[in-house]
């Protein structure tokens, strides 16, 4: 039964494999435009007494083909000088019939022509006074459309920013989107029309929507039919910490490992820097054979193929009912009713997440074979996991994985359940009459304090991140596709498991954090937003220098023993 199993998983590998193919053309990296903030460019601009236009055609040798313009508050046409605020009592004090308790406006004509039909609300007309009954400074209004015009009239690829609010009046006539945007990234922390007028606003958009990197937008996904462009900035406080060459190399990273085509800039204070930061950008995105240009919505059809992988997970979760040395088609069927009840249609992904990183561990420890036999079945789940999961939906992040943790935290444990024998009831009377011992303690609270770590580091952003570490990140991404240091840490535990004379249940320990690392490469390919080529030299680098570090550790570790014992 177990051959019958293992060639069933190899004959589902070439359809799996094959059905990767749409995904693997549509995440080819680039174009890329780099797109600077209008609003930070013309402080810019007017400081040194330029037009838009001049600063940005200064850019332009630096590589910068795209502009990006926030929509305008009233408050901020009020400072610019293009219109006038009055509350109605000072007009009232100045002879006008004007409302108590309303605010006015007056100024140039379009703009005022344009905020009389913006909003949901009455307004009256006092001589040029436009007026409203409540205060209208912090509502949005529209883009300076000469400015607009005037970039796409010279070739710039063109972006705005409109701002959701529920008194604006979703006109079609009203120039929210305007008709020379390239694409549109919503302002603040929900789409237009979120949450109860989506349909209505979906008829102004024409053109691509931006997925901004780490800004969730509620109604996001509602644009989709427009096409999903994924975006990168930096937060111009953190910005402001970082060196130019700094960010420009997360830049550089955004589009080479995640697949972004939108790299939304703000200047520095000094031109200076800002000239820096887009050398080292252009330098970089040269170096990793990214093209500059206009970028277009990346999609995909899923191959037919991918339901092959279904029975490469079947097989695998036959494989463990048959290797778990107790009850094992009853965790078998509790993993597939975990699987289906909490990941939907994602559930064969999140099988293949959960299985594939034990299969390994359940044949005979034979030195490195079994490091490699467990590699051979990740990689196998990694094909499965990515056939299944691969959607233009989750690769584009708009569907998240569902289960991460569960990928790091059910496969050890699974792992550490296998180590148990058949005869369960004379295991637990040997375990309960062992004498316990403190380095045993320590050791299992170690291990505990390991996993606890793996878990509470997930993500970029993670808590407990030490600052040496970001900087070997760094380094390492420098110098090639950056491995996960727990697969690192995972591989490098294989050689010092299982070429040194341990007792049993300090191997099965280690064995235990190596099944971490393990898990951690199937966790690599479940986020779907990175492109398959990045996750997979990720993987590859990491069971490497793992294995070499494992190897070195041997060595070290015999010689430590022959000098304690010497």
């Amino acid at each position: 039964m177990k051959r019958l199993l293992q060639g069933l998983i190899l004959l589902a590998l070439l359809p799996s494999l094959l059905a990767l193919g749409p995904r693997l053309r549509a995440e080819r990296p680039g174009p890329v435009v780099l797109m600077l903030d209008a609003e930070a460019a013309w402080e810019e601009a007017r400081s040194q007494g330029q037009s838009l236009l001049q600063t940005l055609q200064a850019y332009r040798a630096l590589g910068v083909e795209g502009v990006a313009f926030p929509e305008r508050f009233v408050k901020d046409w009020v400072a610019q000088g293009a219109l006038l605020y009055r509350t109605g009592q000072e007009l009232r004090e100045m002879g006008l019939p004007a409302k108590p308790g309303w605010y006015y406006v007056k100024g140039e004509g379009w703009l005022v022509g344009l905020l009389e039909r913006a909003y949901q609300l009455p307004s009256e007309r006092v001589g040029p006074w436009l007026g409203f009954p409540v205060d209208i400074q912090t509502l949005p209004a529209f883009y300076p459309l000469g400015e607009i015009r005037a970039a796409k009239e010279a070739g710039f690829y063109v972006a705005v920013r409109p701002i959701n609010h529920r008194l604006r009046r979703l006109d079609p006539g009203l120039p929210i989107v305007p008709q020379e945007a390239d694409a549109v990234v919503f302002a603040g922390l929900e789409a237009l029309g979120y949450p109860y007028r989506l349909e209505e606003a979906q008829g102004l958009v024409k053109v691509p929507v931006a997925l901004i990197e780490g800004t969730p937008q509620p109604g996001l996904p509602a644009y989709r039919e427009k096409g999903i462009l994924r975006l990168f900035s930096l937060r111009y406080e953190w910005q402001l910490t970082l060196t130019p060459e700094e960010a420009a190399d997360k830049y550089v990273l955004a589009a080479r490992e995640r697949g972004h085509q939108l790299l939304y800039l703000r200047p520095y204070p000094y031109p200076q820097d800002t000239e820096r930061l887009l050398k080292r950008l252009g330098e970089g995105l040269k170096a990793s054979h990214i093209p500059l240009g206009r970028p277009a919505p990346r999609d995909f059809a899923p191959s037919p193929w991918r339901l092959a992988a279904w029975v490469g997970v079947l097989a695998g979760l036959g494989l463990l009912a048959l290797g778990l040395p107790l009850y094992g088609p009853l965790v078998a069927f509790l993993l597939l009713l975990l699987a289906l009840g909490y990941a939907g249609s994602q559930a064969g992904a999140l099988l293949a997440a959960l299985v594939f990183p034990v299969l390994g561990f359940l044949g005979p420890r034979n030195g490195l074979w079994l490091w490699l036999r467990s590699l051979g079945y990740a990689l196998a789940g990694v094909v499965f996991l990515s056939a299944l999961g691969s959607t233009p939906a989750t690769v584009l992040g708009l569907a998240p994985f569902k289960g991460v943790s569960l990928t790091l935290l059910l496969p050890p444990l699974l792992v550490a359940y296998s180590f148990l024998e058949r005869d369960f009831r004379a295991a637990l009377t040997r375990l309960f009459q062992h004498p316990l011992r403190l380095g045993e303690v320590g050791l299992a609270g170690l291990a505990l304090l390991l996993l606890l770590l793996a878990l509470l580091r997930r993500g970029n952003e993670a808590p407990l991140v030490p600052e040496l570490e970001l900087k070997l990140r760094s380094l390492l991404q420098d110098v090639m596709v950056r491995p996960r240091f727990k697969e690192v840490f995972g591989h490098a535990l294989f050689p010092l498991a299982l070429l040194l004379p341990w007792p049993r249940w300090v191997q099965n320990g280690l064995l235990f954090l190596a099944a971490l690392g393990v898990a951690s490469i199937l966790n690599t390919f479940s986020h779907f937003h990175t492109p398959l080529p990045i996750s997979f030299f990720r993987v590859v680098n990491g069971a490497l220098l793992g294995l070499l570090l494992g190897l070195v550790g041997v060595i070290l570790v015999r010689r430590l023993r022959a000098w304690w014992l010497g």
